[in-house]
């Protein structure tokens, strides 16, 4: 199952595909990873849906990546003894701690009290994904006082948005805590972390994983923009998660900081999936707007590793087709005259490592001999990521021994994974690496191939050599 584009798919599974034969018809139609939401997923149809991914995966011979995305804490307003209200802008609203009592016009319990701690005056409240917003006027006596700036219906236990409040708490909840266990024990390849406000965040999260799992960074709120630097370190991958920035933060400023965040993840060799509404239309169409492919052509212009699809695969009436309609977006983008120029033009340079030196010279070497591949040996990925981040126009074939390693590779921008044995000579590793260029129809008999690998064979994070091989008549190779 050779892909005939370089930016990767991820699909969110549910209601609609979360039995094997529609995950097959996704992986056929080009979901490279499939995503789990905690928010909606038991343990148990977890376990069950990792089993059917991998039953998948075994059919197909192709590896295929299980991202569990965590929910993160979810911060709601309780009930109204009419189950709603209606606010009116200019009037007072509170938020209190008194959970005996129902809410009415003026008033609402907050069963957080870490929120009403930490709200300062002047500081914004956006409920309901943003269609309300109140200004905090005065707070204490374990109370907030608010004035409604955008008034609205009101209704029972709706969500609450602090985008100019830090809260104390980290991202992860108990639910989360055993959620992230259940995900492990799983085997799951990436784990999501949602809520993101602090470096700390990450700290706490990559404690538990141990390295078991990738773990990526949600940046869905204001604060973990302020941080966003040191997030992208700490973390295996990001996710650019429009759709709660756009409620946290005004419409206009997400484009641009969608833009920054690719390039910045880039930079660092950090993988980057752009998420959220991306073919919103196609939950109840079968085909989607024209605003919607320019959106996901953007994402691959601007070199994201992976677009993701959320209630589009998970919950809609065409899953299949929004699969292979981000499919043929990505196919279309990469072949488009501009692409390799916009490409070049967020180029970064190489860090001053032997890992980035060899990335960096076999790009520049595979292009200027036009070689069929470039083809890495990786124990960790860290090396294949590496040639990712040069983003060449020539095909990476990443081959390690490790199947966890080549599993989450599959969100990375640009390589096709293969496990194998590891070689156990110059010779043996030339020879493998020409079969297997043969053998996945990337170099024909006469082909040139860069190989690039760590000397001695085997070490992790030792990559120094690179070698051109020529492939012969019967697939083997000579250099």
């Amino acid at each position: 199952m050779r892909r005939m584009r370089r930016a990767k798919i991820v699909a969110t599974l549910g209601p609609a595909s979360h039995d094997e034969k529609m995950i097959e018809k996704l992986a056929k139609a080009g979901a490279d990873v499939f995503r789990i939401n905690m928010s909606h997923a038991s343990h148990e149809v977890l376990r069950i849906t990792v089993e059917r991914i991998r039953k998948v995966e075994k059919r197909l011979n192709h590896p295929l990546g299980i991202l569990v995305d965590l929910q993160g804490p979810k911060l709601r307003v309780w009930k109204f003894t009419e189950g709603s209200v209606e606010l009116v802008a200019g009037q007072k609203f509170t938020l209190d701690s008194h959970e005996d009592d129902n809410g009415n016009a003026e008033r609402v319990y907050l069963p957080h009290p870490e929120i009403i701690e930490s709200v300062s005056v002047g500081d914004r409240l956006l409920l309901d994904d943003g269609k309300l917003s109140l200004q905090a006027i005065k707070v204490g006596n374990s109370a907030i006082e608010t004035e409604v700036i955008y008034g609205g219906k009101l209704s029972d236990k709706k969500g609450v948005s602090l985008p100019d409040t830090l809260l104390p708490t980290g991202a992860l909840t108990e639910k989360d805590h055993a959620d992230l266990l259940a995900g492990l024990a799983a085997d799951a390849d990436w784990i999501a972390l949602s809520f993101v406000q602090r470096p700390e965040d990450i700290i706490d999260v990559r404690k538990i994983v141990q390295g078991r799992a990738g773990v990526m960074a949600k940046i869905e709120k204001p604060q973990a923009i302020e941080w966003l630097e040191e997030i992208i370190k700490l973390c295996d991958a990001i996710m650019v998660a429009r759709g709660d920035l756009g409620v946290e933060l005004p419409l206009e400023q997400v484009p641009g900081l969608q833009k920054r965040m690719i390039r910045m993840a880039r930079r660092y060799g950090k993988p980057v999936v752009v998420a959220t509404q991306m073919l919103e239309s196609m939950i109840t169409a079968p085909v989607p707007t024209r605003a919607e492919v320019s959106d996901v052509s953007i994402a691959v212009f601007e070199g994201a590793d992976a677009i993701m699809l959320s209630a589009e695969s998970a919950s809609g009436m065409y899953p299949v087709e929004a699969v292979a309609t981000m499919n043929k977006v990505a196919v279309a983008v990469e072949g488009d005259v501009n692409y390799r120029g916009i490409i070049r033009a967020a180029h970064t340079e190489p860090e001053a490592t032997a890992a980035d030196a060899i990335s960096a010279a076999t790009r520049q070497v595979a292009e200027t001999l036009d070689l069929a591949a470039i083809v890495t040996y990786t124990a960790s990925g860290s090396t294949g990521i590496r040639a990712a981040r040069e983003r060449p126009s020539k095909p990476i074939i990443v081959l390690s021994p490790n199947q966890r390693t080549i599993r989450r590779m599959s969100v990375v921008w640009g390589v096709h994974c293969v496990q194998t044995e590891d070689a156990v000579s110059l010779e043996d590793m030339v020879d493998r690496a020409c079969v297997i260029a043969y053998q996945e129809g990337f170099a024909r008999p006469g082909d040139r191939i860069a190989i690039t690998a760590g000397i001695p064979l085997g070490t992790p994070g030792a990559t120094n050599m690179l070698r051109i091989a020529f492939v012969r008549q019967d697939g083997a190779g000579s250099s």
